[in-house]
């Protein structure tokens, strides 16, 4: 009757929903009340950096609606978290509107209480799909995250300006603080939708919402025992997102359960008149969770790109590699042909080459100075990349603490001189060796359905792909040093399995990742060590009433 909010689907929300054992009012309190646990007190995991204050009352509402007309689809009245760098509920680099009482910071005090224009494209779609933006979670900044106060917004924490400052820890952000994992303390959670999957590894949202630019959605996702989507650029909206690159930023899921992914997709992609790259993409957006299909794997070619991928067999990769292994035997069971290798005809210049780094630096000053001057009001007072850089360095005590002081991306992002000839270049080089010479040639010349491996390193770089449990590190891997107060690899922590694709290939990607899932239930295996794991569920909350 009252599902474990550790791992509840959201059709199991929706099952309990829909025949009236709760409500979503409950719901949004029992999340609160999980949040509240493991946030700040006890752990301290630093996943949320903002709760919605108007929250509980749009539940009601959205109860009320069930009520009156019934549900309007499968996110109705089911609570989100969303990254901060987005303007609503979600990451905290995804912007929700002043009105509800969040902040869109990406992390950085020099963006707090900064008012935007509109929600964020996807905010509006999981709105009027009847989802409730719960919060803003963490994220790396720009770089940290002081504190979460009772009843303010809901966003998840973040790499401050999502891990694009400097050389600074993953998971942490000026307004934030240190995020860390749930699966050991201290834990490198990875970034820079780093309270995204903190929060979602052990159900303190229903499901939350990352960005990616270059494995800000996978890593995390991997580092946390979830299930990660990153969609093709130009699939789901960035408009309203705080950016890195046009070229290279995308929106998508990081849920506990495949089918949850598939959901969350089938609402946040589609077409935004505010997102020119979105006109691009077909006229008919699928409903991925058609693509659940147990044997989705019978029959396709598989290919397994080793080379500079897997090269590296020592240290605390053993285990991953030994464990990716037994993954390419699961595959093979569940009626793929494995290809090994199918390696990518470019990877050895794609290595060498700095080109994403100028691609990124060039996008970045000017997407963020175009962000910086649609705001409605700022009272930092930052209105360019120029202004962010001076406030950090007017701010230590706020933006630059011992540990974390670098900023040296955001002065190399400043010194850039625009869409140059040089940037040109470098763009048109990114596109040739990442996809025509890239992963598009490999499953070209293969004939291959798909792409596979271990999420970790390169694997980051292709346009598209769908990430699951693969394992977790054994209890005698060297703790190693992640940053000045997180740990990495650990005992128990988590890594994951990357099927990858072309541009718009998710729908096969989610059916590849489904049936390999349900074959292994790897999530299951293993819990966060018990201190992280909240013990509020649906029967307290009731019980209160």
């Amino acid at each position: 009757m009252y599902p474990d909010l550790y791992e509840a689907s959201v059709a199991e929300l929706q099952v309990g929903l829909n025949a009236g054992h709760f409500s979503s009012v409950d719901l949004v309190k029992a999340y609160f009340a999980r949040i509240e646990e493991v946030n700040l007190k006890g752990p301290s995991l630093r996943a949320v950096l903002e709760l919605n204050p108007t929250a509980l009352s749009k539940a009601a509402e959205l109860d009320a609606e069930r009520q009156e007309k019934g549900p309007r689809g499968a996110l109705h009245g089911i609570p989100v978290l969303l990254k901060v760098l987005l303007r609503g509920i979600a990451k905290d680099n995804i912007a929700t509107v002043a009105s509800e009482g969040m902040n869109t910071t990406a992390g950085s005090f020099g963006l707090q209480h900064s008012i935007v224009p509109d929600d964020a494209g996807i905010v509006k779609r999981l709105r009027a799909a009847g989802a409730i933006i719960l919060g803003i979670r963490t994220i790396f900044p720009f770089c940290r995250t002081a504190g979460l106060t009772p009843n303010t917004p809901g966003k998840t924490n973040l790499s401050e300006l999502a891990h694009y400052r400097g050389n600074c820890a993953s998971g942490w952000s000026g307004v934030g603080g240190q995020t860390t994992s749930a699966y050991y303390p201290n834990a490198d959670p990875s970034g820079s939708s780093s309270g995204s999957g903190v929060a979602a590894s052990i159900g303190l949202a229903a499901v939350t919402i990352g960005t990616e630019t270059d494995g800000s959605i996978i890593s995390p996702s991997s580092h946390n025992n979830i299930v990660g989507i990153k969609p093709t650029v130009g699939l789901t909206s960035r408009a309203g997102v705080i950016p890195v690159s046009s070229h290279q930023d995308t929106v998508g899921p990081m849920t506990r359960c495949v089918a949850d992914a598939a959901v969350v997709l089938s609402v946040i992609a589609g077409k935004d008149p505010n997102d020119s790259d979105t006109l691009l993409q077909p006229d008919v957006v699928p409903d991925f969770t058609n693509a659940l299909n147990p044997r989705a794997l019978e029959g396709k070619r598989i290919g397994v790109p080793r080379r500079v991928f897997l090269d590296d067999e020592s240290g605390s990769r053993f285990d991953i590699l030994a464990s990716f292994e037994e993954a390419l035997d699961i595959i093979r069971s569940l009626g793929a042909t494995v290809v090994d290798s199918a390696d990518l005809p470019s990877i050895d210049e794609f290595k060498a080459s700095n080109n994403e780094t100028v691609v990124l630096d060039v996008d970045f000053k000017i997407g963020l100075n175009k962000y910086l001057s649609n705001l409605l009001s700022n009272p930092s007072g930052v209105k360019t990349l120029a202004d962010l850089i001076k406030f950090n360095d007017d701010h230590p005590d706020l933006e630059k603490p011992e540990g974390f002081e670098d900023q040296s991306i955001l002065i190399r992002s400043e010194a850039t001189e625009g869409y140059n000839s040089t940037f040109v270049a470098a763009l048109a080089a990114n596109r040739d060796l990442g996809a025509t010479r890239g992963i598009d040639a490999a499953l070209q010349e293969h004939n291959l359905d798909a792409l596979v491996l271990p999420s970790d390193g390169l694997t980051s770089t292709p346009p598209d792909y769908e990430l699951v449990p693969l394992g977790f590190f054994g209890e005698n891997v060297t703790v190693g040093h992640a940053g000045p107060h997180t740990v990495y690899p650990a005992p128990g922590v988590p890594f994951g399995l990357s099927f990858l694709g072309t541009a718009y290939s998710e729908f096969d990607l989610v059916g590849f990742a489904y049936a390999y899932e349900l074959e292994t239930k790897t999530r299951q295996l293993r819990k966060a060590f018990p201190a992280a794991i909240p013990r509020i569920q649906l029967r307290d909350i009731l019980d209160l009433v």
